[in-house]
Order: structure tokens, then C-alpha cells, then sequence
């Protein structure tokens, strides 16, 4: 099979679900253009401020899509690059895409509170604080696997470290000029873009070389500060800027591969066992999370992206099109490996240092056939995708922060403070991100971030269900998350046991009994709202 006809037809579908799924879902919704968003109700300057429509896209892309889809993709694809495609196509559409879009909808609704405050409405207060602790777990894990990934992959390309550095003043200026001065914003664009052109160039002729472990506390001083900085000084103007990258990357990617047209050299299934990962069911659900569902993009959803919506109408453009853009980032990243035979694929898993190296050398060699350089293209990818690692770490903070927040807030005055409730949740995953490696980690930050996409369409169906609207299309993909992930959850104690690596084997057991304990209140929460409120509502 030609790897151009893979790429046109799941583009194509792609595009047809959008128009036609996204719309049904808005009908389901009851969406309204002319009902005030919390950004307006509740602006404050700090983390409600309405964002217009393409800068608020690129900050919630370049957040939920991070480095996800291009690790979890690739590295998958050892079972074959049909299952990954198969599960990134059917997951995207009718899984992910209404789990980010009915998230939102969730929040917006609820004057852009978190799906834990929204748990606590709907499944009382002990729903939400399983839940909140059950996202505090994932989140550590999602800090604690970035900054390994973050740190590695500036060890490997220095020149990433040094144009990332350059990335975050460039960001700061631009917000400036952005928000305090009112420039012109396709003006600032242009000149934002430019800027970050030039610091590849800086980063190419200055690497930047230190230490994994200097790096990662470096990282973790970076977080701290990204997490208390109010939104529109770090994390919008750079999020937005850092997606001309990622845009920039798709499109030369996908160019480049119609210009080659290579013929898939990689099985398209090489059996249901791989000695490394296990058995397809359930770890190729767990592996490929972010680019058919992540939880973690709930939390992003309900946290960042609802405070910032101007409005109603335009959050399927946002979380249903950011989803399905993701979707199709991720089958480039399985692209980059399927015109390979399994010998190359092992070894520049090997020798380039996992799946970045490994998409990197992919999409460089797409790329070169437009006319880039392939030296130049790879670099720039490798820049790109560290980019994108760093949007994850610095929101997957500011998420934890307010998951501190909100759990600790009623108990004690200290965590309402923002310093306390970032310092403290930094200090579990600094230890997780100073002891472990991103191979042992990441299965369990996929089963982890799984189970909270479960436990985030829970919540939106008990909601549903409360106004007694149709839910089918929520309760269906929430049942067989919960059937997956629970069975990976035994399948990872039961794996790191075998090997004696008892914190991450206690970390999966406490993961596992916290969603059992929600599962159990949102059944019972679900079944006491269909008995009593939906009668109430046809009255």
C-alpha cells in the first residue's frame, strides 16, 4: 500500500466527521452563540480573559497535543501500523473528539468550574475527591514523564535547548506587545514567527549542552514559574507561537509525503504479543492515548481553554477540530515509521533515542523532498516537538495547581495560596522525573491518563442525564474506557511486580482501587439521577 492513500483517506474522513459528527454533537449540546461565556462573566486578568478564536486554538492544541501523539504512535506501532490507525481513526472521531467537546460544553456551562467541581454537583463530595485525587496522581505522572522526555531530548539536540530557551522570551515579548500595547495581531504573527526562525538559526549555531539531571531542575524551576505567571504573559502568547510550529511541521510533512509517495514497508499487523509491551488488549489503548483519547486534554478542557472561550459556537472548532488535528498529527507519526521495514525501525529506536529521534528522522526525510535540506528539516523537527513537550509540562503544572487548589482549599488556607500548591505538587514529580526513565513510566501514565478520560465522560454523562438529555453518545465510549483501562491497570501491577519495581506496582494498585471506589459512586450516581431527576424533568 502506498503511504499517500493511507494519509488522503484518513484526512478525508477526518474532515467528513467534523462536519458531520462535530455538528451532531453541537445539536446534542444545545449550543448558543448569544449565552455569556465565564470569560467574560467572571474575567478577573489573571485566568479568565477571552481569547480570540485562533489564539485560543493554539494554545489548546499545542497543549493537548505536546509530545502524545508522536510517542505513543510510534511506539505502538510494534503491533503493526494497522491497530494503531484503526484505534487513532475509530478513538479520535468517536471517543476523544466528544470527550474533549463535551468537557468543554461541561465547564462552560458550569461557569468554566473543573470536572472535579462538576463531579461534586452531580456525584456529591466524595466522588470529587477521589477524583481530584485520581487527577493530582495523573498529573504528577504527566509533570514527572515531560521532564524526562524535555530534558532527554535536549541532551540529544542541544539546539533545541537553546531555541526553546529563546521561544520563551520571544513569547513574553509578544504578549506584551499583544495584550498591553494592542498591536496589530497579525502584525505580531509575523514578527512572532520570524523571531522564532531566527532562534532556530541562534539554537543551530549555539548549542546548548548540560546534563539530564541540570535540565530537569532547570525544567522544574521552569514549571514553578509558568504555573503562578498569570495566562496571558507566558502561557497564551506562547502556546499560540509554538503552534505555527506545529502547523508549519504537519504541512511539510504531509507535503512531503505526497511528493514521495513511499510504499508502507512495515507490516500492517505483526500479532497480538510483543515481548516488550504485552498483550494489543488493553496496552495498545494505553500506549496511544493522546491522538485517539487522553484524559489529560479533559483537564485542559475544563481548565484553561473554558476560561479563555469567547464563545459558545466556537469550542467545536476548538475541542472537536483540535482533536481531529491531533488525530491526524498522530497518523503522521505512524507514517514516519510505517515506510520503514521492522530491522530500520529497531534501529533508530535504538539509536536515535526513542520515538522523538525517531519521528524526527521521518518527517526530515519527508521534508527534504520539498526542497529542505534533510539535516536542516530533522533539526527543525527535533526543535519543534521539544517545543511542544514544553507546552504540555508547563500546563500539565497549572493543572495540577488547581487540582491542589480545589481538593486542599475547604481543609486548609495554605493551598489556596498558588506558590504552596505548585511547590507541592512539583515535589512528587520531581522525584518521579529524578528517579525513572520515560519507558517505565509511560505505561502507567497511559493507563492513569486513560482512566481519567473514563471518569471525565462519567461526569459529563451524569450532567446529561441530570437535565435529562440524550447521552448515549457519552455513556458508550465512557463503559468501554472503564473496560479498558482497568484491565491495563492489573496488567501493569501484575508486570512491574514480575520485575520488583514496587512503587510503580503500588502506583498502579492505589490508581486502580481510587477508580473502582469512582466508578461505583458514578454508577450509583447515574441510576439515582435516571430514577429521580429525569422524571422530574418531563413534568
Amino acid at each position: 500500500m502506498n503511504l499517500l492513500t493511507l494519509l488522503l483517506v484518513c484526512g478525508i474522513i477526518l474532515v467528513i466527521a467534523y462536519f458531520t459528527y462535530g455538528r451532531f454533537l453541537e445539536r446534542q449540546l444545545k449550543v448558543d452563540s448569544n449565552r455569556k461565556t465565564p470569560a467574560y462573566e467572571m474575567y478577573d486578568g489573571v485566568d479568565y480573559v477571552p481569547a480570540k478564536k485562533p489564539v485560543l486554538l493554539g494554545h489548546h492544541f499545542a497543549t493537548i497535543a505536546g509530545g502524545g501523539p508522536i510517542v505513543g504512535p510510534i511506539t505502538a506501532a510494534v503491533f503493526g501500523w494497522f491497530p494503531a490507525v484503526l484505534w487513532i481513526m475509530i478513538g479520535g472521531i468517536f471517543i476523544g473528539g466528544v470527550h474533549d467537546y463535551t468537557s468543554l460544553q461541561a465547564s462552560i456551562r458550569h461557569k468554566a468550574q473543573s470536572i472535579g467541581t462538576i463531579i461534586k454537583q452531580y456525584m456529591g463530595s466524595r466522588g470529587q475527591v477521589l477524583f481530584l485525587t485520581f487527577s493530582i496522581a495523573t498529573l504528577m505522572l504527566v509533570v514527572g514523564v515531560f521532564i524526562i522526555l524535555v530534558a532527554n531530548t535536549f541532551v540529544a539536540v542541544p539546539e533545541a535547548a537553546t531555541a526553546s530557551v529563546l521561544f520563551l522570551g520571544i513569547a513574553i515579548i509578544f504578549g506584551f506587545f499583544v495584550n498591553q500595547m494592542r498591536m496589530n495581531l497579525f502584525i505580531a504573527s509575523v514578527l512572532g514567527v520570524i523571531a522564532m526562525l531566527l532562534s532556530v538559526w541562534v539554537g543551530i549555531q549555539y548549542p546548548l549542552s548540560l546534563s539530564a539531571t541540570t535540565w530537569s531542575l532547570i525544567l522544574l524551576g521552569y514549571a514553578y514559574a509558568a504555573s503562578v505567571l498569570p495566562v496571558w504573559i507566558l502561557l497564551q502568547p506562547r502556546d499560540y507561537l509554538n503552534s505555527f510550529l506545529l502547523y508549519g511541521m504537519i504541512a511539510g510533512a504531509a507535503v512531503g509525503m505526497i511528493i514521495a509517495a513511499p510504499t508502507i514497508q512495515f507490516p500492517a499487523f505483526t500479532g497480538f504479543y510483543h515481548e516488550k509491551l504485552g498483550f494489543l488488549f488493553p496496552i495498545l489503548f494505553i500506549t496511544i492515548a493522546c491522538g485517539a483519547i487522553s484524559g489529560f486534554h479533559s483537564l485542559v478542557s475544563s481548565g484553561t481553554t473554558a476560561k479563555q472561550l469567547d464563545n459558545e459556537k466556537n469550542g467545536k472548532f476548538i475541542a472537536y477540530g483540535g482533536m481531529l488535528l491531533e488525530s491526524f498529527l498522530a497518523i503522521i507519526s505512524v507514517g514516519t515509521v510505517a515506510y520503514l521495514t521492522q530491522a530500520d525501525f529497531a534501529t533508530r529506536m535504538s539509536e536515535l533515542g526513542g520515538p522523538i529521534g525517531t519521528f524526527s528522522a521521518g518527517v526530515g526525510y519527508f521534508m527534504s523532498h520539498v526542497g529542505i535540506p534533510e539535516a536542516t528539516a530533522v533539526t527543525f523537527t527535533a526543535l519543534t516537538a521539544s517545543a511542544f513537550l514544553l507546552t504540555t509540562l508547563d500546563s500539565a503544572t497549572r493543572l495540577m495547581r488547581y487540582a491542589i487548589q480545589e481538593l486542599g482549599e475547604e481543609r486548609t488556607n495554605a493551598f489556596k495560596n498558588n506558590h504552596v500548591a505548585t511547590t507541592v505538587g512539583l515535589i512528587g514529580a520531581g522525584a518521579l522525573a529524578l528517579s525513572g526513565t520515560w519507558q517505565s513510566v509511560w505505561p502507567l501514565f497511559g493507563a492513569a491518563n486513560q482512566m481519567l478520560g473514563a471518569l471525565a465522560l462519567l461526569a459529563v454523562s451524569a450532567w446529561l442525564m441530570k437535565i435529562g438529555a440524550k447521552s448515549f453518545y457519552v455513556v458508550i465510549p465512557m463503559v468501554f474506557m472503564l473496560a479498558v483501562t482497568i484491565a491495563a491497570l492489573c496488567v501493569l501491577m501484575y508486570q512491574n511486580a514480575l520485575t520488583q519495581n514496587w512503587l510503580l506496582a503500588g502506583s498502579a494498585f492505589i490508581l486502580f482501587v481510587l477508580c473502582i471506589f469512582l466508578a461505583i459512586e458514578g454508577w450509583g450516581a447515574m441510576t439515582k439521577t435516571t430514577k429521580k431527576e429525569v422524571v422530574s424533568y418531563h413534568r
